[in-house]
């Protein structure tokens, strides 16, 4: 089954845990941990180095708050974008947070994540 064909209940199955394992390691700076779900396209694409200063500087990555809420997914092609609003522990406001989720060798693999 395509993940598309998925209902959001079906997704955030997946999709909530992998997003709180996130969380949990860019708070905690472990850039091993963060990695651990991605796809192997995206950790060829990853510069290692550029990540682990964003680790070392953001203060927004480091300080993440744990609880979000879900706005919603966007399915395209072979992939599902789940969106989270979620907030700092330490600044003020909200932001977007993306999740790109999709197969890779039979397994839901990360695919794309980021925090606007």
């Amino acid at each position: 089954m395509n993940i598309i064909e998925k209902t959001d209940d079906e997704i955030l199955a997946f999709a909530n845990p992998l997003w709180s394992h996130l969380i949990k390691a860019s708070n905690d700076g472990k850039y091993g941990e963060f990695v651990r779900h991605f796809s192997e396209n995206l950790l060829r694409g990853l510069n290692e180095i550029e990540v682990g200063k964003q680790f070392a500087k953001s203060e927004l990555t480091r300080n993440l708050s744990e609880s979000v809420e879900f706005i919603g997914t966007i399915r395209r092609g072979d992939y599902v974008t789940v969106l989270y609003r979620t907030r700092s522990t330490k600044k003020e406001g909200e932001w977007l947070g993306r999740l790109v989720l999709g197969y890779e060798d039979g397994e839901v693999r990360i695919f794309g994540a980021s925090i606007f």
